[in-house]
């Protein structure tokens, strides 16, 4: 069964971004949760810059294929219905893979330290 995009794409985003990424927010950190959740939609070869979370990242892939990678190993596919659980302080960037769009809900509490880009020999 195919995976269906279930959220909207929401802004275009180039901040902390490379290619051409959205995000949506779609649950504030202002409820007893306190933990907002952004959709993220990642065209082909879109990706975040290098960085890293003061309390740490679920990530919920719901749609497509893509990259996950952490400084110092290799990066790995992730796909839709992988949930990828990235500890406090650990450098690393997600994205599409060239050919695919990927689509996932960032669980994201705390503040985050956004680094450089990731270059496309790193991949």
């Amino acid at each position: 069964m195919a995976s269906e995009k279930i959220f909207p794409e929401g802004e275009r985003r180039t901040d902390h971004f490379t290619g051409e990424v959205y995000f949506n927010v779609i649950f504030k950190d202002d409820t007893p949760l306190n933990t907002p959740i952004a959709n993220v939609t990642f065209k082909p070869g879109g990706r975040t810059k290098w960085h890293s979370h003061e309390v740490g990242q679920v990530l919920l892939v719901t749609h497509g294929e893509g990259w996950y990678q952490e400084e110092g190993k290799e990066p790995r596919t992730i796909k839709a219905g992988d949930v990828i659980n990235i500890d406090k302080d650990i450098v690393h960037w997600h994205g599409a893979k060239k050919d695919s769009e990927l689509v996932h809900l960032a669980l994201t509490a705390g503040e985050v330290d956004w680094m450089g880009p990731v270059e496309d020999e790193d991949i």
